[in-house]
């Protein structure tokens, strides 16, 4: 089961804009939401569904809105939740800015929205490039033309539209990794894993039949070709375009794409990850005087790779003063509200070391707050490399009409969740 209704409220709990779509909850249960939803944040203990009686309230928050969806059966929330993140989506597409005022200024393109996007409670038409073509921003004109539903709802590639041409054909393939690594005071790795997108922006004519073909490890055993590096992936998901009968059955990913941008899968990668730059620091408080940082960054990974736009973020206590810098390389500057050194490097070449020292003075009253020890945060963007060492094989574009195409591969490595503890 899925949603009942849902709701579009302000941040003090007045419905903006409703929809009902199954007319089983009293649509002024709505009422108790906010009062439930403040009660909890008293107590320290919020919780993503909300019930009151039979009535189950899941909800997000995004800007100054809260969207809520309500149900009284047993839904699936998962669904719900994906729903309401997809709606915010589509709502930004269209408004650019999804906050209360661009839900005012377009009440009759939400509604016509909130109608298409859902039907009885279930998500249905979801795409906003779809929607587009016939939920257009503009008055709607009463002509034969206009009123008649795009055939891509109705198709069973709803998310393409039939009779796409471009002058050259050509499709880009991005395959960008984030790496997560937590590391401790010791310098011991405690966490690694790798999460990475592979994102499409296509320009094809017609209805083209495009498979890709990966170093999975899985695939190469299924065939018993074990050469050269693979990649065992996990938690693989994919865009509805993916035919994902013949990946369960031979891992082959085959579809027809959507037009322009889209993400075609995401994928994590469990393993134990060498830290790309390496961070060593000493930071040494002087009670009542002054705290003295010395930061070491070390490029990890090979000499013909290059970061870039690398930012070093140090954290330094809060009533710290009169900062004085010494790079090696790239320039320092004092974030006071942020309580952070940021310590930026444009290009950072592999297997070099750079230092970076700081001085700040302390006051003479003892500040009586304990501080927590924040870690130092490092931010970076490696092109052409991976740290799993996935590759695109293969890119085969298949179309009626024979046409030549040319695919673009682009390999990027960046920083997701990149933690390094500190002794201070």
């Amino acid at each position: 089961m899925s949603a009942s209704a849902v709701f579009v409220l302000d941040l003090k709990g007045k419905v903006l804009i409703c929809r009902n779509y199954k007319g089983d909850v009293d649509m002024s249960e709505i009422d108790h939401f906010l009062t439930l939803l403040m009660q909890q944040e008293e107590e320290g203990l919020v919780c993503p569904v909300i019930s009151h009686g039979s009535v189950h309230f899941m909800w997000i928050k995004h800007s100054n809105l809260y969207l809520v969806a309500t149900s009284n059966k047993n839904s699936n929330a998962s669904l719900v939740y994906a729903f309401l993140y997809k709606l915010v989506e589509v709502f930004t597409e269209y408004f650019k800015e999804l906050e209360e005022e661009s839900i005012q200024d377009n009440f009759v393109v939400v509604y016509e929205l909130l109608d298409e996007l859902m039907d009885f409670g279930f998500p249905q038409t979801t795409d906003s490039k779809i929607l587009q073509e016939y939920i257009t921003q503009e008055g709607n004109k009463l002509e034969v033309a206009k009123t008649k539903v795009p055939t891509t709802v109705t198709n069973a590639v709803s998310w393409r539209s039939e009779g796409i041409k471009y002058k050259k054909n050509e499709v880009f393939i991005d395959v960008i990794e984030s790496i997560n690594v937590l590391v401790n005071a010791n310098g011991s790795v405690m966490s690694s894993d790798i999460v990475g997108s592979i994102k499409l922006k296509t320009m094809l004519s017609g209805m083209p039949e495009l498979r890709l073909g990966l170093n999975d490890r899985v695939l190469f055993a299924l065939t018993g070709r074990d050469k050269g590096k693979t990649v065992a992936m996990e938690d693989v998901k994919f865009h509805q375009c993916v035919r994902l009968s013949r990946f369960e059955s031979d891992r082959t990913i085959s579809f027809i794409p959507p037009d322009g941008e889209s993400e075609l899968m995401s994928y994590r990668i469990n393993t134990h990850v060498k830290p790309l730059i390496w961070i060593e620091s000493v930071i040494e408080k002087f009670s009542h005087s002054r705290v003295e940082i010395m930061v070491k960054a070390k490029g990890q990974f090979k000499k013909q790779s290059v970061a870039n736009n690398v930012e070093v973020r140090v954290p330094v206590p809060s009533d710290a003063d009169s900062p004085k810098f010494k790079t090696s390389t790239g320039h320092a500057k004092y974030v006071p509200e942020k309580n952070l050194v940021v310590w930026t490097i444009k290009s950072f070449p592999g297997g070099k070391e750079f230092l970076m020292r700081a001085h700040f003075g302390l006051p003479s009253v003892e500040n009586d707050e304990m501080e927590g020890k924040p870690p130092i945060t490092v931010k970076f963007e490696i092109p052409y490399f991976t740290v799993s060492g996935i590759q695109v094989r293969y890119m085969k574009i298949i179309e009626k009409s024979g046409y030549q195409a040319l695919p673009w591969v682009r390999y990027i490595t960046q920083s997701g969740d990149y933690q390094l503890r500190t002794n201070a």
